[in-house]
């Protein structure tokens, strides 16, 4: 499953690989697969992905088109 959300919200950023990679402690060319679909998210990912971009977990993942629930 690919996570265009992810991706384009890291665009939206100026955010490289390289920058979010090295945030997450990640190596690029992991957190490109995971970006892509090639290998899953773990949730601990997840979790430090929701709090940099100030989103829900949900909203990464496509299964809600709100940014937040409480916005």
């Amino acid at each position: 499953m690919q996570f265009q959300r992810i991706k384009d919200l890291r665009q939206d950023n100026d955010i490289t690989i390289k920058e979010i990679s090295e945030f997450l402690g990640l190596h690029r060319d992991v957190y490109a697969r995971y970006e892509k679909g090639i290998r899953d998210f773990p949730i601990d990912i997840l979790i430090q992905l929701a709090n940099y971009y100030d989103c829900s977990i949900d909203y990464l993942v496509g299964r809600t088109p709100k940014k937040s629930v409480n916005k």
